[in-house]
């Protein structure tokens, strides 16, 4: 297997050796920046397979990094590291599109784990990886899993990672009512329980862009459970 990299921005430098040393020991290559504009810089210039990124860093937050980051690649798998519990850095870190997220003190082989699951998520992601199914389409509306394209009436529309990820897992099971949690459970992972309000602004978000008119015509609200995509019938 080829040596993935992976991109530590931590400006703990202990935790950084130690995080070096178990990485690496799993046979990734590990690059490190104590800096939130350096790591911002290096990620830029030659993107890694992976981003380490602690929130409090000199030079540029971490939560600054990650909307630079989005904005450049909105796939590029980015696990957020506080060592602050606060409510407001998870939420943030969620709005702005983090993968995944830990608080410290957390164990090396938490770690370990979660950046495995982003690593194999990020590789059945790739444009032309198998496993994934054909093109998706609803009356004007077309996703393409493989190359995570999504148009509407011949237009290519302009989505977050996660937004995309929200439409495919709705779009897979056109008419299934799903509640919140069970969306956040599946687009962002069983460690943000409790965090259903961020479902609310993505799906706010991504009915602006599939529904620029306000009316609700792909993405329906099922009251007192939450969500669904509608099913073929409903837009011819």
């Amino acid at each position: 297997m080829a040596e993935l990299r992976i991109l530590l921005v931590e400006d703990q430098h202990e935790l950084v050796d130690l995080l070096r040393l178990h990485l690496e020991d799993q046979g990734y290559r590990v690059e490190s920046a104590s800096d939130g504009s350096v790591g911002l810089e290096m990620a830029l210039a030659d993107p890694p397979a992976l981003v380490v990124l602690d929130i409090m860093l000199p030079g540029m937050s971490g939560l600054e990094v990650l909307r630079r980051l989005r904005t450049n690649d909105p796939n590029l798998p980015v696990l957020m590291l506080t060592a602050r519990a606060e409510e407001l850095d998870k939420v943030l870190g969620l709005e702005l599109g983090a993968d995944d997220y830990l608080t410290k003190p957390f164990s090396i082989r938490e770690l370990i784990a979660r950046v495995r699951a982003l690593l194999r998520r990020a590789e059945v992601q790739k444009p032309g990886s198998t496993g994934l199914e054909e093109e998706l389409v609803f009356a004007e509306l077309s996703i393409q899993p493989a190359k995570r394209r999504v148009s509407l009436a011949g237009q290519l529309l302009e989505l977050t990672a996660k937004e995309f990820d929200l439409l495919l897992a709705f779009a897979r099971h056109p008419g299934r009512a799903y509640s919140r949690q069970e969306l956040l459970d599946l687009v962002w992972g069983y460690q943000f329980g409790g965090y259903s309000h961020t479902v609310n602004s993505h799906i706010n978000r991504l009915r602006g862009k599939l529904e620029p008119d306000g009316a609700p015509r792909f993405i329906r609200t099922v009251w007192g459970v939450g969500y669904r995509f509608a099913e073929p019938g409903e837009l011819e």
